[in-house]
This record gives C-alpha cells, sequence and structure tokens, in this order.
C-alpha cells in the first residue's frame, strides 16, 4: 500500500488530502475545522482528519507533498521589489520579516508541524517533497478528470511565477507548454475590480461575478487601456493603473482617475448603477480573455476536451459561456478549483508524473460528487444534540424525506446536514440550506433572513440530473455547481419596459420564471445536476419534492451564515440554526423544528462574523 499526503497552506485556503495507491481517500480545507474563513495556517486540524480518516500514522505515511515551492516564490518577490524600486519599500518591509523568519525555510517549518501529529515522525526520512503551484492545480484538474487525454488551462492570481498556463494531459502524464508571468495576471486584475467596488480580496469575486447582470458593461474601452488582449488570449496588464506588485493596495490613483471615482468604501457606501456597470464590464473582458484562450489552445493542440483549474476556474459564468460556444466538445473544472485543491493536484501529479503510474479512468470522475470530508454517525449526531440541549425526533430515511419534502414546499427554509462534507466552496447537498425555488420571496429571505448578507446574491438551483434538459437551455452534467445557462425560454416571464428601465438591484423583485428564487436577473441559474450514484439522499429528496410540486428543483445555498465557513460538525449546524431564521435543522435522520427549541439556545449571528 502506497500513501500520500497532500498539503496546502500559507497563503489561503489551506487543506489537506491523502491518496492511497492513488486513489482520493479523503481531503478538506482548515477553515471547516478552525472556522476562520479562507484560513491560510498550517492545517493541523484538515491533515489530522485525512489520516484519521485513512487510518494511518504520519509516520506510516510514504510521501509528504507540499503543493508549490516557496524558494522560487522569494525569488520572484525579490526580483519585483528590484524591478520597482524604490518603490513598494514599506510593502517589501513588512512582507521580509515573515518570509525570512518562516517562509523561505519551509521544509524545516513543516517538519516542526508535521512532528504534532505522530512523535514517531523521523525528520531523517527527507519524504517531504515541493511541487510547482500551476503544476498542482493543472494536475488536480485533469488527473481526476473522466479523459484520457485534455489541454489543460490554469488561471489565478500568482503561483511562484506563472499567473495562467497552459498544460496538455495524456494518461499519466501532463507537461506545461505555456506559461504567462506575473505581474501579467487575470486573477489579479479580476481581485482588483474586486478591491474597487468595495469587496474583500479572494473572498469577495463571487460577488463581482453576481453583480455584473444588474449592470451594463460601459466600462469595456477604459479596461482594455490598462490591459492590452491578444487574438490568441495572452494579455498584459499596465502596471501604471495597479498597486499589487510593490503596494499594500490593488489599484491606485491613477486607476481611479480613469473610471472617474475613488474605491468604494463598504461601510459608508451604498452600491450604485457606477458599481454594477463596473462589474459587467471586468466579467465581460475576463470571458473574452477566457474564449479567446480556450479557441487558441483547441487550435494548437487539436484536443475535443478542456480541464479547468486556479482561482478564475471558479467563475462559473465564463465557464458556462465557454462550453455554449462549443469550442471543446467536453469541459471538467476541478470543484476544488482554488489553492485547496492545490493539495490534491500536488499529490495526483507525485503518484502519475514522478512515479509513473497509470490511470484508471473513471466514466463520472475520480473526485466522488467531492464528497470527500467528514461524517458523523447517528449516534454521533444524536449524543452531540442532547448535550447542545437540542429538541429533535429520530425518524427513518423515508420519513425524514417525506417530512424534509413536505416543509420545503410550503416555503420553509431548511438546513440540510448529511453524509460527507463537501470539498471546495461550494456546498452540493450535504451542508446546505435548502428552499422552494418556485417562491417569488425565497432569494431575498434566505439572503437577508438566513445568511444576512447582501439581498442581490444569487442562489443556485439543485436540479435532478435526468431532468435538467427540461428546464435550463444546457444538456451538460454539473454535479459541482461551475457552469452558468439560462433558464428554458418557455419558462422565462419576459420583463416589461418599466421593469427593464429599473435600477439594478430594484429588478431583482421581480419575478423572472416559474422558478424565481433560482433565476438571475439576466435568467441565468449556477446549475448543480443531482445524481443518485454520487447523493442518493439528496436525489430523494428532491425526487419527493417533485412528486409534489412537479418541481425537480431545490434552491440549494451553503449552510452558513455571511463571512463563516460552511458547517462542518452537528454543533456548527445547530449553532447556525439557532443564530438564524432557518425553519428546519435535518442532520441525519434527527429532525428539528425551530419554535420547538429553548429560546435560551438562540444565538446572535447578524454581526457574529466579519463581512466577507
Amino acid at each position: 500500500m502506497s500513501s500520500i499526503l497532500g498539503i496546502s497552506a500559507f497563503y489561503h485556503d489551506s487543506a489537506a488530502c491523502i491518496l492511497i495507491n492513488g486513489k482520493i481517500i479523503a481531503a478538506a480545507q482548515e477553515e471547516r475545522f478552525t472556522r476562520i474563513k479562507h484560513d491560510s495556517n498550517y492545517p493541523s486540524n484538515a491533515v489530522e482528519f485525512v489520516l484519521n480518516f485513512a487510518k494511518l500514522k504520519l509516520s506510516e505515511v510514504d510521501q509528504i507533498i507540499f503543493f508549490e515551492k516557496p524558494f522560487l516564490k522569494f525569488e520572484r518577490l525579490l526580483e519585483t521589489y528590484v524591478a520597482f524600486a524604490p518603490k513598494g519599500f514599506l510593502s517589501f518591509s513588512k512582507a521580509m520579516p515573515v518570509w525570512i523568519k518562516d517562509k523561505l525555510f519551509q521544509k524545516n517549518l513543516l517538519q516542526n508541524k508535521l512532528m504534532n501529529h505522530d512523535k514517531h515522525y523521523d525528520k531523517k526520512k527527507n519524504n517531504i517533497y515541493f511541487s510547482d503551484h500551476h503544476l498542482s492545480h493543472a494536475a488536480s484538474a485533469f488527473f481526476p478528470s473522466p479523459f484520457d487525454e485534455a489541454v489543460v488551462i490554469t488561471a489565478d492570481g500568482v503561483g511562484e511565477w506563472a499567473t495562467t498556463t497552459v498544460a496538455v494531459g495524456r494518461d499519466n502524464n501532463l507537461e506545461i507548454k505555456k506559461e504567462i508571468h506575473f505581474p501579467h495576471s487575470l486573477g489579479l486584475l479580476y481581485s482588483a475590480f474586486t478591491y474597487y467596488t468595495g469587496f474583500k480580496v479572494n473572498s469577495g469575486e463571487y460577488k463581482l461575478m453576481g453583480l455584473a447582470p444588474y449592470g451594463k458593461p460601459n466600462y469595456v474601452n477604459e479596461i482594455l487601456k490598462i490591459v492590452d488582449i491578444k487574438e490568441d488570449g495572452t494579455f498584459r496588464l499596465d502596471q501604471n493603473y495597479f498597486n499589487y506588485a510593490t503596494g499594500l493596495t490593488m489599484t491606485n490613483s491613477k486607476f481611479d482617475y480613469l473610471f472617474g471615482q475613488k474605491p468604494r468604501n463598504p461601510k459608508s457606501e451604498k452600491l450604485t448603477q457606477f458599481h454594477m456597470d463596473i462589474a459587467a464590464s471586468i466579467q465581460k473582458i475576463t470571458e473574452d480573455i477566457m474564449i479567446k484562450l480556450a479557441k487558441s489552445v483547441q487550435k494548437e493542440y487539436g484536443s475535443k476536451n478542456l480541464c479547468l483549474a486556479g482561482g478564475v476556474a471558479l467563475n462559473c459564468v465564463a465557464n458556462g459561456k465557454i462550453l455554449k460556444e462549443k469550442i471543446f466538445e467536453n469541459i471538467w473544472v476541478q470543484p476544488a478549483a482554488g489553492d485547496a485543491g492545490g493539495a490534491l493536484g500536488a499529490a495526483l501529479a507525485l503518484w502519475h508524473i514522478d512515479q509513473k503510474n497509470p490511470r484508471n479512468i473513471n466514466n463520472e470522475d475520480d473526485m466522488s460528487g467531492s464528497y470527500l470530508g467528514p461524517e458523523y454517525s447517528q449516534s454521533e449526531i444524536e449524543n452531540e444534540l442532547k448535550r447542545l440541549g437540542a429538541n429533535f425526533k429520530t425518524l427513518n430515511e423515508s420519513e425524514i424525506i417525506n417530512q424534509t419534502s413536505k416543509d420545503l414546499s410550503s416555503g420553509n427554509a431548511v438546513g440540510w446536514f448529511q453524509g460527507r462534507m463537501e470539498f471546495g466552496p461550494r456546498a452540493l447537498g450535504c451542508r446546505s440550506i435548502l428552499g422552494d425555488p418556485r417562491s417569488p420571496e425565497m432569494q431575498k429571505n434566505l439572503n437577508l433572513k438566513v445568511k444576512y448578507r447582501e439581498s442581490f446574491r444569487p442562489f443556485a438551483p439543485s436540479v435532478l440530473a435526468e431532468d435538467l434538459h427540461n428546464w435550463f437551455e444546457f444538456n451538460t452534467p454539473s454535479p459541482y455547481m461551475l457552469m452558468v445557462s439560462n433558464i428554458k425560454k418557455n419558462l422565462q416571464i419576459s420583463m416589461t419596459n418599466d421593469e427593464e428601465n429599473l435600477f439594478g438591484i430594484d429588478k431583482l423583485n421581480v419575478k423572472r420564471s416559474e422558478v424565481p428564487a433560482i433565476t438571475h436577473v439576466d435568467y441565468s441559474s449556477r446549475i448543480q445536476t443531482v445524481h443518485k450514484s454520487t447523493n442518493p439522499k439528496y436525489h430523494k429528496l428532491i425526487t419527493k419534492f417533485k412528486e409534489i410540486t412537479g418541481c425537480p428543483i431545490l434552491v440549494n445555498t451553503s449552510f452558513n451564515v455571511r463571512g463563516e465557513p460552511i458547517v462542518n460538525t452537528p454543533e456548527d449546524a445547530f449553532n447556525c440554526f439557532m443564530g438564524t431564521e432557518l425553519d428546519n435543522l435535518v442532520i441525519g435522520n434527527c429532525y428539528l423544528i425551530k419554535k420547538h427549541q429553548d429560546v435560551s439556545l438562540k444565538k446572535d449571528y447578524s454581526d457574529k462574523f466579519e463581512l466577507d
């Protein structure tokens, strides 16, 4: 038996995963254990979890691999500061002590952290390896995919030097063919506009994408003054407008002058039509770059399959546009496309590329629905709920399905906690908040009363895979909520002229389809197809809901409030239930009603977590 432990850490979304004989056994992000969103610290809890799940001690693990090369990253930092000197000295002086103390000697740091897991772990074993950041991303996209060959595009902020790469995968080989280097970065460009519109970098990019349909791309020409995009999708950013290479902010005063305003202060300034138009403009530019890149690499390498990873691959709107253009026959996106997935990719790269082990290609994929995290037995759940003072009933599975589907069809918001936690940023029906998509109020109510977040943010539909084509202009499996497509024309409700002329966010209150809670203002939806093979209990729930309502769709959003990581344990779930206006909670086969709970257990969640 051969085992590999993969680790990503020290930037954002630290994570760990374990492979046994090349098979993905377990993976999880550190944030789920510490309750610190995007936790970047050494993933002590995640490592502990994957080891325990695999029934291994650290001293029994054959290889340990880190997702990037710190020396190359340090080289990039130094060369950047030299190139821009004397500009950026403040940023340089802040970064250096951290690098010299910890990051530069990461192997030693890792060894010391690893020894905390197992006193028998031997430093002299010398079994720690380092992967390249973008190779880790590319490997996470290609090796678990259902393809024997594919072109792989990775795009994010920055790894060591690379920000965008093109790789070619064939069987158990994967080779990076082309790279775009820092400071020219599509991820950092998008993050610059995230910062400019008043959202948090490395966290608020989803908001920018969700805001875009409320605006018009009126600032595309201005953006094209700072980004030179070639016909093949390669690009260069004019550094005169940005501050991220050497400064402590993303943009500068020249950037502000070009667009006519300073960055929005989220504490004192509301979103205006200007910010919606800015969001629409950068989203359009991002889509154009990704489509051009996809077309040029397909033409060059002739593959019918595309794999995507890196933070930009979480832009499901751009993914949907690439699919719609029919550039490739098939597209597969790594569900943990950001840095968390780097832990997985590094381990897979070591297994297949370095150790030359063959691949067993799975027709669906090798991610097991991305249900790779912790799970709790029925007795563990019951004991935990009793300890917390919860009032609950234990039902059998068919009673749970019947009761929950009735609650949902009556308009209740339900916390749904089942099986293994998802790996990656999306809740996929195991740590989810569910609602009725037919309700015109559901989107606004879930945002304001449950998630405590901006009312404009859209919700995703979980749809039975077999019913997908009847409801969406789309007929491709999308199990990881990483593709966007439109509601079928016959289900859309056209806006009147008066409604079209409403101020952006006011359009939120206009009913746009038969399933308004999952229909964005532009008639789009971020689709999750639910498959009996990967999540049978969730599939049964939606099937029962369809029997009652005729609708094979549920609203699915992650089980958390704004700024909080997705819930991991029954205690996390109960606390969130008691801190929000959720009506019901279903954990395993335990069924809870809010109004039957002890009011003294109520939590105030409205300002518990920092705005993300």
